[in-house]
């Protein structure tokens, strides 16, 4: 198997692995960066993002990557394509397989693998993505103003992005599943006196319709029952909120996680509990996930690398 030994490794090519390349390439780290499966993260699939420092017109998710991409090769990042199969942590220089047939040694290792949004599996979420679904309502709920929109969940995530998009759309119909909402006793009552919220209990959301996007939400009430219903709810948004899953699986065996997966790490810092392994973005973020904060720990990440490396 192919080998080679780098000093600076970033896995990952989304807002934080591309800041995290900029400033290691600044610092003369020679960076060598794997974008995975999706090249430039989950930005690449948002149209418009209107809430990112820098350009007050808004600019595109694609074009945004793109920018931050050739930012980070203008300083010297080895950018390549290629997704991390496997790891070996256990000892230093670090291993990482990419694509089961090289291997990297790496004197220093960047996490940056993002998470997934969790989605229902309709066909219709892909037909629709990004004319009308979203899994991020901090991120799209702005182009609902006055609007109606549907959240599918029943968790406190779900919850609050009910609550957050009450506060821009004209009604928001919460769809859950079970009888009940499992969101904490708090939440749930935040959203029960919330006059724009509407939760729909014993619902599940089968499919979309639409000409150019997203008008409405096919429903089934109590699906099996004998008294099961079947009926379409017109809405302008579908938003996803019943989790992300971290990228994380093949660090787990070497590093600290929570329930869920996320990589935890020091409190305001992005290290492990491994020297010279760093988690930045949405795979050590189970509260923000947005661009500008995975963005802020990418830096936070290279600065550690770069005084990392020079204490040895």
């Amino acid at each position: 198997m192919e080998k080679e030994q780098v000093k600076c490794l970033i896995i990952g090519s989304g807002p934080a692995g591309y800041t995290a390349a900029i400033y290691a390439g600044r610092a003369n780290l020679s960076p060598v960066i794997y974008a995975g499966l999706q090249p430039g993260g989950q930005l690449t699939t948002t149209t418009d993002v209107e809430n990112f420092p820098g350009y007050p017109q808004g600019i595109g998710g694609p074009e945004l990557m793109e920018d931050l991409r050739k930012q980070a090769e203008r300083f010297g990042a080895d950018i390549r394509y290629g997704v991390a199969t496997k790891a070996d942590l256990s000892k230093q220089p670090y291993t990482i397989t990419i694509d089961d047939e090289k291997e990297i040694e790496a004197q220093t290792l960047i996490i940056a693998t993002g998470a997934t949004a969790k989605y229902l599996g309709l066909d219709d979420e892909k037909k629709y993505a990004g004319m009308g679904v979203s899994a991020c309502a901090t991120c799209d709920g702005f182009f609902y103003r006055k609007k109606t929109v549907a959240v599918v969940g029943g968790g406190d995530t779900a919850c609050e992005e009910a609550i957050y998009l009450a506060g821009l759309a004209s009604k928001v119909y919460l769809i859950v599943r079970k009888p009940y909402l499992r969101a904490s006793k708090v939440m749930q009552e935040r959203v029960m006196n919330n006059e724009k919220i509407e939760v729909l209990f014993e619902h599940n959301a089968v499919g979309l319709y639409g000409e150019d996007g997203v008008e409405g939400v096919h429903l089934v009430k109590r699906m099996g029952e004998a008294d099961e219903r079947r009926y379409d709810l017109p809405v302008d948004g579908f938003f996803l909120a019943i989790g992300h899953k971290p990228n994380s699986d093949i660090f787990k065996p070497y590093l600290d996680t929570d329930e869920t997966g996320y990589i935890l790490t020091e409190p305001g810092t992005p290290r492990t509990k491994l020297p010279g392994v760093f988690a930045a973005g949405d795979v050590a973020d189970p509260h923000y996930r947005q661009a500008i904060t995975a963005a802020a720990s990418g830096c936070m990440a290279a600065i550690e690398v770069e005084r990392y490396l020079q204490s040895l």
